[in-house]
Order: structure tokens, then C-alpha cells, then sequence
């Protein structure tokens, strides 16, 4: 343990927080994340908060605000329960994408522990938001308070003029298919200023013109419908249509027979929030491994600077300890890698690949091995990576070997698993690679697609599941997703399923 140095006045002493206390550990973490990490963050809003209203903020996925659904209501009686029978415990904190930057600390935290989430969220999530190349790309930190109370106003008002249960319906349908609301390789073309003041009308007055509508609507663009061939070719109705379409909430808000325009800005909503968690479920090991090694180091070096007792110190690591702790295969605790665990330590190991490289490190990272900024390399990798580049790129064989990773094959052909690969010259590379594949949203999500729709005919809208590896869709989900997204459409929807092979 490091030898705190004497004459620097602590930060705190005792495990009762208060404000001026936190005002000063803040200023405290913020030197060092800035001065000596050098991290770019937006500005912080550290707001404390009780167990109940943190239950309130999972039940609306951690959102300041929310609109109104009953799944919301249906998570919260489930955490709460489970809260309160002592089944599930609370996060410490929830950190909010945003700029400002918020974060939820818990009332019932010791000043140990909200000084460490302090150094976690408010400076290593929030670094990671600002500067992360997905998170520049796809969210807008800036606008998402003001388009969270929006889309409340918004969905409130509907009901109060459609009625509570018409709105229910077009919200419990997009919610099914929000997980194929999201635009994965490509944006949709911007909206003209002629279409931005179509969509603002539709929002003000929650109706709008069929003139309007067809401005709205990137396939027509103005054009009159009523001009269009009956029977187009297949190929140029698709070319229309910017088909094959991997958004099926935007194919849908932009050209479902049905809708009326309330209710497509309804699916705007969704997709829009879908969008917005998007680059957070691609970086869930980077994310929690950035701010898992800026909470280690901080408490670190204010522990070296003799502003944290030993206690606090030994609280905040036993908590630490907790957090990144890698269950065996067979211990009962163990649900796959902990994402805590990988992020951090790979984090660890690339600060140790830069100051102490051994040959086989200079051999497989010869750009980073003995680079004399640590934290360079470090801030470069949290800007320009997500999960499974960065385990592709980044995954050391001295961690695999740490973490003892083997490659098993599963081949419905054989009655036994296989292990294929093991933590040796030979299996590095197969084993890096197989671990990468499995963080990688676009192979572990369903790969279905909006394939053909003939509006001026049968308006028969059809989509085809590109199958991997034989992993076909869950049949009861698959036919209440369906049912979902015919009343979105109004007309018959077909499902076909298309067989593929992927390497091994």
C-alpha cells in the first residue's frame, strides 16, 4: 500500500458527507483529472439524490426526464421490490450524457464513496462522452434536455387530445422494435429547411396537411404521388425507397400507408432515444474501463498526497476491488466477463505496455511499447475506438494469459463442445478475435432489413432476416413483434429469413 505523505490536509475525516466537503474532494479530483490526466470534460452537475429516486431514474433508463409508459411503472415496482427485499442493490451513482454533465450520487454513499463515483462518473464517464468519436457522431449532448422535455410535452399533450389508450398502442409497438430503430453505418439525409418547417408545424399542431406530409418525406420530397408510375419496376421502387432499409422505425415514420403525423413523430421520439443509447452499448467495456482506471488513479495519487486518510483509502479500494473482480467459470457469481474487470485491465496494461515493455509487447504493439506518454496513448484509444476494435486492436497475450481466455467451438454437428484455441503463440490472435466478435453489436443483433414495400400496389411491406450461423428469431417474439409493426404499417407484413455463413 502507498505511504501517505504527511502535512497535507485531508480532504475529509469521518464518513459523513456535506456539501462544502464535496465541493472540495471536486476540486481536488479535477486538478489531477485535468492537469495530470489531462482529460477534456464538459461541465459537471454532481447532484445527490435518494434510494427511491434513483429507482426512478433506472425505471427511465437513468434520463432526467421521461415520458409517460407503463414499462416504466413495471420496472420500477420490479427494482423496488427487489430493493427492498435486499435481492438487488443500487448504483452508486448514475452519469447522465449530457452538457452539462449530469451525475446521480446517492444520499446514502459515505464522503469515501462519493468522493471515488466523483472520480468515476463526473470525470472519467464524462470524458469518455465529450470525446469518444461515436458519441461526437451520433449524440447531441448539447440539444437531449431540451429534446427529452419536448418529447414529454409532446406525448403528454397526444394523450390529452387522442386519448391515453392511442397512444399507448403506437409507443408499445415502436418500443418492440426500438432495437431495429437505430442507424448503424449511415445517417439519413438532413431534412431541407422546407421539410424542417413541415415537421415543426406537425409538432405544433399535431396535424398537418397531406401536402405537408409528402414534404416530410425524403422518398416523394414534394414530388405529387399521384404522378408516379402504378406498376414501377421492382428495382427503381426500391431505389425510390433508399431500400434495403436497416431502420425500420425510420422506414416506417417516413412512409407507413396509416400514420398520421402525431403518431410518426411518435416513432421520431423512439428512434431518436434508440439512436442516443446507441454508442453506449457499443462501449460498454471502454466506457467502464475509462472511468474505472481515472477513479484508480485519482484515489491514488490524492492518497499519495496524504488528502485521503487510510480508511477512506481502504474503503474506496475495497469498493474498487469489488467492482472489478473477474468470477471463475464455476463460481456462482460468474454471468460471462465482467466488463468492469476487462476495461480496466486492459487499461492498466496499456499504461504498462508504454512504461515497461517486455519483447513479445514490442513484437505485437510496436507503436505504443515504451511510448513515453502513457496518457496519450490512453486518451487516444477512449476517443477512437469502440468495444470490439479496441479489444482487437489492444488485447495483450500477457492479459489473455491473466485472464486464462480459451475459444470453444459449438458445431451442432457435434455432440461436445471444442476447444479450438488456447492462450498460446498460436491461439492469440484466433482467441482476440473471437473475443472482439462478441462485443460487436452488428454480429450479435438480428440483421433485419426492410427489403421491398410496393406502395402503389399491395402495400405489402416485407423485410428479410439475414440468418448467421443458423441463429433463427425466437418464434413467439418474432410473431408479437410482427403483430406490433402491422398495425404500424396497416397492411400485410412478411418475414423471410435468408441462411448465411460467417468465418469461424
Amino acid at each position: 500500500m502507498l505511504d501517505a505523505k504527511p502535512g497535507s490536509p485531508l480532504l475529509f475525516d469521518g464518513p459523513e458527507w456535506t456539501f462544502p466537503l464535496l465541493e472540495k474532494a471536486r476540486d481536488a479530483i479535477e486538478d489531477i483529472a485535468l492537469n495530470d490526466l489531462g482529460l477534456n470534460v464538459y461541465q459537471n452537475q454532481i447532484e445527490i439524490i435518494s434510494a427511491e429516486q434513483m429507482l426512478d431514474a433506472y425505471s427511465c433508463t437513468g434520463l432526467p426526464l421521461m415520458y409517460q409508459h407503463w414499462s416504466f411503472g413495471k420496472h420500477f415496482a420490479r427494482d423496488e421490490a427487489l430493493y427492498r427485499t435486499g435481492r438487488q442493490g443500487l448504483a452508486y451513482e448514475i452519469v447522465i450524457n449530457s452538457n452539462p454533465c449530469i451525475s446521480y450520487n446517492m444520499e446514502e454513499n459515505t464522503m469515501a464513496m462519493q468522493t471515488l463515483v466523483m472520480a468515476h462518473a463526473a470525470f472519467g464517464h464524462n470524458h469518455f462522452f465529450k470525446n469518444n468519436y461515436l458519441f461526437q457522431q451520433w449524440t447531441d449532448a448539447d440539444g437531449i434536455h431540451d429534446y427529452l422535455a419536448f418529447a414529454k410535452n409532446y406525448i403528454a399533450a397526444c394523450e390529452e387530445r387522442y386519448g391515453l389508450d392511442a397512444v399507448e398502442e403506437v409507443l408499445d409497438a415502436a418500443h418492440a422494435l426500438q432495437t431495429q430503430g437505430v442507424f448503424r453505418y449511415g445517417r439519413p439525409p438532413k431534412p431541407t429547411a422546407q421539410e424542417l418547417k413541415a415537421m415543426q408545424r406537425v409538432r405544433d399542431g399535431y396535424e398537418a396537411s397531406r401536402s405537408l406530409l409528402d414534404i416530410w418525406t425524403d422518398a416523394t420530397m414534394g414530388r405529387d404521388s399521384a404522378e408516379e408510375p402504378k406498376d414501377e419496376p421492382y428495382r427503381a421502387r426500391r431505389k425510390k425507397l433508399n431500400l434495403p432499409q436497416e431502420n425500420i422505425l425510420y422506414f416506417l415514420e417516413k412512409h407507413s400507408p396509416v400514420l398520421k403525423p402525431w403518431q410518426r413523430e411518435l416513432l421520431r421520439i423512439v428512434r431518436m432515444l434508440a439512436q442516443y443509447f446507441y454508442p453506449q452499448k457499443q462501449t460498454k467495456v471502454m466506457n467502464e474501463g475509462c472511468a474505472t482506471f481515472v477513479h484508480y488513479y485519482i484515489i491514488n495519487e490524492l492518497f499519495s498526497q496524504g488528502r485521503l486518510s487510510e480508511g477512506a483509502y481502504m474503503e474506496m479500494m475495497h469498493s474498487h476491488t469489488n467492482v472489478v473482480l473477474q468470477p471463475e467459470y464455476d463460481d456462482p457469481r460468474y454471468s460471462g466477463i465482467n466488463p468492469y474487470a476487462l476495461g480496466f485491465a486492459m487499461m492498466m496494461d496499456i499504461k504498462r505496455i508504454c512504461e515497461e515493455p517486455t519483447d513479445e509487447d514490442r513484437e505485437w504493439f510496436p507503436d505504443i511499447a515504451g511510448h513515453a506518454n502513457w496518457r496519450h496513448v490512453l486518451r487516444d484509444a477512449w476517443a477512437n475506438y469502440r468495444d470490439e476494435s479496441f479489444i482487437q486492436q489492444f488485447l495483450s497475450p500477457h492479459l489473455m494469459r491473466k485472464f486464462k481466455l480459451f475459444a470453444l467451438v459449438d458445431e451442432e454437428a457435434q455432440q461436445d463442445l471444442v476447444v479450438s484455441q488456447i492462450h498460446n503463440r498460436a491461439g492469440y490472435k484466433a482467441i482476440r478475435r473471437a473475443l472482439a466478435q462478441q462485443y460487436d453489436l452488428a454480429y450479435l443483433e438480428p440483421d433485419i432489413q426492410v427489403t421491398d414495400a410496393d406502395l402503389g400496389g399491395d402495400r405489402r411491406l416485407i423485410l428479410t432476416h439475414t440468418v448467421r450461423d443458423g441463429i433463427h428469431l425466437e418464434e413467439d417474439n418474432r410473431c408479437e413483434v410482427l403483430n406490433h409493426l402491422r398495425r404500424l404499417w396497416g397492411y400485410d407484413v412478411t418475414l423471410d429469413a435468408v441462411e448465411t455463413l460467417t468465418e469461424s
